[in-house]
């Protein structure tokens, strides 16, 4: 791998980093509560826990929040 190869990786890691971290950051603190609703009471050691998976899984989290889907959910609020 030459030095231009292995910029273009950290340069896209990078990249990738810099757009999760700021999904991260929403979804651990604000997005968790609007699409599960167990983590609507959680406190800051969980969001804390979920934030590097948050980040890391950000183009999943992405999708979570703009599908709209709750899951556990109580009976009466859940969309089919």
């Amino acid at each position: 791998m030459t030095i231009a190869e292995a910029a273009s990786v950290l340069n896209a890691l990078a990249l990738y980093l810099a757009a999760g971290v700021p999904v991260g950051l929403y979804m651990a603190f604000r997005g968790a509560a609007t699409t599960d609703h167990a983590a609507a009471g959680a406190g800051l050691w969980f969001r804390l826990a979920i934030l590097p998976g948050a980040i890391l899984l950000w183009p999943y989290m992405v999708g979570r929040l703009l599908s709209g889907r709750r899951i556990n959910a109580p009976i009466e609020d859940r969309q089919p």
